[in-house]
């Protein structure tokens, strides 16, 4: 992590925190600084699209990205595989739709904003059954994802909200 992501980790950590806190039931640091870590890596436009296709373009369908998770009938070379894209569409469905639910249609070309809740929720249902070994750690992290989807989503509506009312890096001071 650099210098200058790490800040921006630590900035969107506070905010996470204080909305989440000041708008939900959740005051949980694990759970708040997976959503802070996943805001500052998602500032890097090109993470939202990391699965490409056939002809290196990003892939921007829902549809294409579940094919790409699956590793017995997709494209998942393996179930690490599986886990690790899983893992992006959880964290990019639940940016899309508590960052920006007005405009999911332009994230996910394909999916409504129900359909990418309902795969968001299960494809974090699906990481947190990687529960062996080196992610074992994880898997519960994971479940709380789960189970607190809606809640998050509606924190990061408010994050949103928080965001769009600075004016300028005053905050940052």
């Amino acid at each position: 992590m650099t210098p200058e992501s790490n800040g921006l980790q630590a900035f969107f950590e506070d905010v996470v925190t204080h909305c989440f806190r000041a708008h939900t039931a959740v005051d949980d640091p694990e759970l708040t600084g997976y959503v802070a870590g996943m805001l500052a890596h998602f500032s890097a436009a090109e993470q939202l699209y990391p699965l490409q296709d056939a002809e290196g373009q990003p892939v921007r369908s829902l549809g294409l990205m579940l094919m790409a998770s699956d590793p017995v009938h997709g494209r998942a070379s393996s179930f690490d595989e599986e886990r690790k894209v899983r893992k992006h569409i959880g964290d990019f469905a639940l940016f899309s739709t508590g960052m920006y639910p007005e405009n999911t249609h332009r994230y996910a070309e394909d999916a409504t904003f129900t359909e990418l809740v309902r795969t968001g929720k299960e494809s974090y249902y699906i990481v947190s059954q990687f529960d062996l070994f080196e992610y074992a750690k994880e898997a519960a992290l994971f479940a709380k994802l789960t189970e607190q989807f809606d809640t998050c989503r509606y924190g990061l509506t408010k994050v949103s909200e928080t965001l769009s009312q600075m004016n300028g890096p005053k905050l940052l001071m």
